[in-house]
């Protein structure tokens, strides 16, 4: 009697990187102003540039409301911004608050802090391979620090004309806007 194997192959696709991306809105506001002159982006293009063929797991997208006491128009302008981020498909929005200083100056709260803790519990829980930041904050530098002792990497999203020497030194890569004119929303 003859007995015959079977032998199976097994191939083992390795997916690609599991990427989150961490959007210092009001950083990323004023980035793209003073860069491009222009700040109507179209996440989903924007994003779907950043990440090209990897697996885009999930956006966090950060600021602090304006007082609609002290400019009703951009009140309305930027709560209707934040309606259409609440549609971009896998798009957490988190909201701080402003508070004001003496000289009138106002002052973001919560955001950064808020960040640095996603950035770092979802190192921890292995919900990304790669994070992207898109803020110019050299305080992400020590949260940074721990991220990349995770095997972890971070890339640093910097534009042509708001950069940051120091992540664009301790990211594990930079990815440089030049041009945003692909991802602009139809006026």
């Amino acid at each position: 009697m003859f007995s015959q194997r079977q032998d199976f192959i097994v191939i083992i696709m390795s997916d690609s990187e599991r990427v989150m991306v961490f959007i210092d809105g009001s950083n990323f506001y004023y980035s793209l102003k003073k860069s491009f002159s222009k700040t109507k982006v179209d996440f989903v293009k924007f994003v779907n540039f950043l990440t090209k063929d990897q697996n885009l797991i999930k956006i966090f997208y950060y600021n602090a409301p304006l007082s609609q006491a002290d400019d009703k128009e951009e009140y309305k302008k930027q709560q209707s911004f934040f309606e259409y981020l609440k549609k971009v498909p896998k798009l957490n929005l988190y909201l701080g608050r402003l508070e004001k200083r003496p000289n009138n100056h106002k002052v973001e709260k919560g955001v950064d802090v808020k960040i640095a803790i996603d950035l770092l519990v979802n190192a921890y829980k292995n919900n990304y391979d790669v994070a992207m930041l898109i803020s110019n904050d050299a305080d992400f530098i020590p949260a940074i620090e721990e991220i990349q002792k995770l095997n972890k990497k971070v890339r640093y999203v910097g534009f042509s004309k708001m950069k940051s020497y120091h992540l664009k030194k301790i990211c594990n890569k930079t990815i440089k806007i030049n041009d945003i004119s692909k991802c602009l929303l139809k006026e």
